[in-house]
């Protein structure tokens, strides 16, 4: 059952990993595209403008969403410093879980901004509501409540501060 579970979290990794570079890849090319376009025919999309900041705000969540799987989020490890051992493991559960608690609270407070978006009809971009753009932000933050969680109930990875002699 570990390696089914372990092969199912490999593919949601790389599913994450391969939606992230299309966003990228799509962003750079549009605003290149935009900006040739405007520069050299004093044209371009109508619509580039907002979809860029859709994407921009897509790829930011899921960026984010990937460091904190990676444990490559901002982090304060000062307190390693002063404390060790038991105090140390206390310290790290108590910053993972308010992390958590963070999280969790703007994934519930973004949900209530996609449901006032989608009951007053708010218009996005190409024809998708503004609702469907913004549901990044529940999901985000969800997804890192929950790895957040997680974490702070588990063992600290071999990377995380923790004073010499234990491990």
């Amino acid at each position: 059952m570990t390696t089914a579970y372990q092969r199912h979290l490999a593919r949601l990794h790389r599913f994450e990993d391969w939606v992230l570079t299309v966003l990228v890849v799509f962003m750079v090319v549009l605003a290149g595209a935009q900006i040739l376009l405007r520069n050299v025919f004093d044209s371009g999309f109508a619509w580039a403008e907002p979809m860029l900041r859709a994407l921009v705000l897509w790829s930011a969540m899921l960026g984010a969403v990937i460091a904190t799987r990676e444990d490559q989020h901002i982090g304060l490890d000062f307190i390693a410093r002063f404390v060790s051992g038991a105090a140390l493991r206390v310290a790290r559960f108590v910053a993972l879980a308010f992390a958590a608690a963070l999280c969790a609270l703007m994934a519930w407070h973004s949900w209530g901004l996609v449901e006032l978006d989608r009951e007053g009809g708010t218009a996005g971009v190409l024809g998708l509501p503004a609702w469907v753009l913004e549901l990044i932000l529940p999901l985000g933050f969800g997804l890192m409540a929950l790895r957040f969680l997680i974490r702070s109930l588990l063992p600290p990875k071999s990377h995380d501060p923790l004073p010499e002699g234990e491990a």
